[in-house]
């Protein structure tokens, strides 16, 4: 059995991590689920999130949709009180240099982009979906592999433009001054946040159950260092029903 939290796994946070897994392990432990001592630093991907002993982890919306429906539960989304979105969903910060005079994203038509990858809702999709909406393609696209290094890119001045987890932007922005070299400019539609998941073989309610207990549990500044809000239900129905553009929106055909 493994469990793991990779999506928001900053430095500064491993610590409030550790203690929020610690009061959802004796949740569970009282409830009469087993569970891992502590967390895998290390989980992630398909494999990890679709492995039969799978008892507690949080996917992004992208991979869930395309990848995993039928190979895992979903067990609740976590609230980060993302302003602007409903209780669960989220969106993504357009991010530029802060001396680019461009402040609408039709402005960025032909412009260089910064991608963490293709499989991720709020690098990639989102920003094909608000570049389609615009009617502009890119004129090139960077792969940097995680939304620090896209930031970077931008501020290195080697991309003008990229879509950043609206979460990710503000931890980034707290602990690592994401914001000192690029501001946000605009943001996406929001769509539903990175949900937290089980294997098929676990009872859903009872790890629910006990990621809400967990987050009451949590200290103040436990809840203000990961941004917890609290946990809400989102059915599968709600992220398979948002699009997963083709990869040929960014540049064109």
């Amino acid at each position: 059995m493994h469990a793991s939290l990779p999506m928001y796994a900053l430095p500064a946070l491993r610590d409030a991590h550790e203690r929020y897994w610690a009061l959802i392990r004796t949740a569970l432990q009282a409830a009469g689920v087993s569970a891992p001592d502590a967390l895998n630093q290390n989980g992630i991907g398909t494999a990890f999130w679709s492995a039969p002993d799978l008892v507690f982890s949080q996917t992004c919306g992208m991979p869930y949709r395309t990848l995993l429906p039928r190979k895992v539960q979903i067990v609740g989304t976590p609230d980060y009180a993302v302003p602007g979105c409903a209780p669960g969903y989220y969106m993504s910060q357009l991010i530029k240099r802060r001396d680019d005079p461009r402040n609408t994203l039709r402005e960025f038509a032909g412009a260089t982009v910064a991608l963490n990858e293709y499989g991720s809702q709020s690098g990639f999709a989102a920003l094909a979906s608000a570049m389609q909406s615009a009617q502009i393609t890119a004129g090139q696209v960077r792969i940097t592999g995680a939304h620090a290094a896209s930031i970077e890119a931008v501020a290195d001045g080697v991309a003008d433009v990229a879509a950043i987890d609206a979460v990710t932007w503000r931890l980034l922005c707290a602990h690592h001054n994401a914001g000192a070299e690029v501001e946000a400019f605009a943001q996406t539609t929001p769509t539903p946040g990175l949900p937290y998941i089980c294997s098929l073989s676990v009872d859903r309610q009872k790890v629910f159950d006990a990621v809400a207990a967990a987050i009451n549990d949590l200290s103040q500044a436990d809840k203000d260092l990961l941004m917890l809000r609290g946990l809400v239900h989102l059915g599968p129905d709600v992220y398979t029903a948002v699009p997963t553009p083709d990869p040929t929106v960014l540049t064109g055909p």
